[in-house]
């Protein structure tokens, strides 16, 4: 039983739309089916297409699939993670895609569920997995990995400078007790870091609790091999469109987006190419696009959201 509405507002939709372009009778991918709003709005958009859902969240699938019901047979949900996109599509006999879709990062839903342990909001158990039948806990990894370890994922993943003096703390407080809680985590991090308990619009944990989702998740490991499997996936002109909520994974995103878009290889220095190696997508949102103000205003976390889009190109285009 879902213990929290399952709200979720679709960030950027007419954006979102806008670059995928979905067409009569097309097949479309959608990679982080959430509360199912983006798809919505692309199998209205298409008469005659069809939908392929994926998500990695059992509660998220469960809605989906009751708000997508009257679609009928446009519609095949799948409980996997969208790097395996390739998977599931060879299971459907499906060779190739109009379109993919991956809206990255955590749902409202998750945030607000406080079992699911994603938030510093609720004192509740310290969990954090978007898949909770599989996988380490965040409580496994703040009491079992070590010193040097705890201290490269809170840099790397939070970018948290207070990261070794948090650690220090960590170990000190599991050698009497295990750290089980968000209330706990929370607490011991505004007491580790420098001026933590004078009043914040940002918690001292923020830094933290993103890190330690991201490491739980292999959120960022989920980006490469996701959108490296969704171009693959694409026919000549079909779109892949990626939103996504911090700059770790936007920089991700576009670094292999202009990878795959480039061309020649070869040193400047050699007057004609030799490696033939020729783009595979085509970048169709050289700036990163934005939600509009009124957006913000109506929806905070579209605030962050950072949208990205390229095009699959035909044999032998320059």
């Amino acid at each position: 039983m879902l213990s929290a509405p399952f709200e979720h507002l679709s960030v950027m939709p007419e954006e979102v739309l806008h670059w995928l372009q979905p067409v009569v009778g097309g097949t479309y991918l959608d990679g982080t089916l959430g509360g199912a709003g983006h798809s919505q709005m692309i199998l209205d958009r298409a008469a005659d297409s069809r939908l392929i859902g994926l998500d990695r969240d059992p509660d998220a699938l469960k809605k989906a699939s009751e708000i997508l019901a009257p679609y009928g047979d446009r519609v095949s949900l799948h409980h996997a993670t969208f790097d395996r996109a390739d998977q599931v599509l060879a299971s459907l006999a499906v060779d190739d895609l109009d379109g993919m879709l991956l809206d990255l990062g955590v749902s409202s839903y998750q945030l607000d569920t406080p079992e699911r342990g994603f938030s510093f909001r609720y004192d509740a158990p310290l969990d954090m997995r978007m898949d909770p039948t599989v996988g380490q806990t965040a409580a496994d990894v703040v009491n079992q990995a070590d010193e040097a370890e705890l201290v490269r994922i809170f840099f790397e993943y939070g970018e948290e400078r207070y990261s070794r003096r948090i650690v220090r703390r960590i170990i000190a407080k599991r050698q009497d007790s295990p750290l089980l809680s968000t209330g706990e985590l929370a607490e011991l991090v505004r007491d580790a870091v420098p001026g933590g308990q004078r009043p914040s619009k940002i918690h001292p944990a923020t830094r933290v609790f993103q890190a330690l989702r991201i490491y739980v998740n292999d959120e960022l490991g989920q980006v490469r091999r996701g959108v490296e499997t969704g171009i693959s996936l694409l026919k000549p002109g079909g779109r892949l469109v990626v939103i996504s909520f911090h700059s770790l994974e936007d920089r991700i995103v576009k670094h292999l987006f202009r990878e795959k878009a480039r061309g020649c290889i070869c040193p400047p220095r050699l007057p004609v190419c030799q490696c033939e190696n020729t783009p595979e997508v085509k970048i169709l949102t050289r700036r990163g696009v934005k939600a509009g103000h009124e957006e913000v205003e109506r929806n905070v976390r579209s605030r962050s959201a950072v949208l990205r889009a390229v095009e699959r190109c035909y044999p032998d285009s320059e």
